[in-house]
């Protein structure tokens, strides 16, 4: 009980509200539109805390809440057959880049995050419907699954260019929201490997990070009744001006 609440305790409470109030934010996106928990956490975190700390709260929410948004669509076995490529590669680049820069480790990482903030909102934004030829998939899924990695290790968000290549796959939207929950998982459980090697994931982290499940699925449960009465389309387009003007800020003052 003491590992739940250290980390809390040593913060203050004006910091711990925002951290849960972030999850619930953070929640209630992945609830709306299926992702968005690691991305909202990190970029509103990064404000306040280093991006190592803001990486090793968001382990358990997001491993939990991906393994449930996996576990349900029916085609788990299909995708794992099409997309382990990727998801090996992201395990790897992941860790390698964990070893070779640290994971959120240095000033420049609020920097970098912010860039990764606001390359996936304008992609989010302006980037056409792209589709990615089957015969492709042999070296692409390895090649963005190894920058997806790399991109976890030094900034937290595994978005970029996971997201992107997945949604060109031409997959139905029960087995995109499976596929971004696969690919979420490997990541976050690479990420957390990447986070204890580089000591920033104890047993204190691992509590402070466990009492967050409960915003998160607090925000999931607000996000899915929210679906119903807004517009997905509209709420993206305000979801991503948001992830820019905070990747911006990021990006000039981390």
């Amino acid at each position: 009980m003491t590992n739940l609440i250290a980390f809390y305790q040593e913060i203050g409470l004006a910091l711990s509200l925002w951290v849960f109030l972030v999850f619930i934010l953070a929640g209630t996106v992945k609830g709306l539109i299926g992702l968005g928990l690691p991305t909202i956490a990190m970029g509103l975190l990064g404000l306040a805390m280093l991006p190592a700390q803001a990486a090793a709260l968001l382990i358990i929410p997001s491993a939990l809440t991906n393994i449930w948004q996996l576990a349900s669509g029916g085609q788990l076995r299909r995708l794992l057959e099409r997309l382990w490529p990727m998801l090996l590669a992201v395990l790897v680049g992941t860790l390698l880049a964990s070893l070779w820069i640290g994971v959120g480790a240095g000033s420049w990482m609020a920097h970098a995050l912010g860039a990764v903030l606001l390359a996936y909102s304008l992609a989010g934004l302006f980037l056409p419907s792209l589709s990615v030829p089957r015969v492709l998939e042999a070296w692409l899924g390895p090649l963005c699954g190894l920058l997806t990695g790399v991109v976890t290790a030094a900034t937290g968000v595994f978005v970029i260019p996971a997201v992107p290549y997945l949604q060109a796959l031409g997959l139905s939207r029960d087995e995109l929201v499976q596929a971004l929950g696969l690919s979420f998982t490997v990541s976050t459980l690479a990420l957390a490997i990447g986070l204890f090697w580089n000591g920033a994931l104890g047993g204190e982290m691992l509590g402070a990070s466990l009492v967050l499940l409960l915003p998160a699925l607090l925000g999931m449960t607000l996000g899915q009744w929210l679906r119903q009465l807004i517009s997905p389309v509209l709420f993206k387009r305000v979801f991503f001006v948001g992830m820019a003007v905070l990747g911006t800020h990021l990006l000039i003052k981390g």
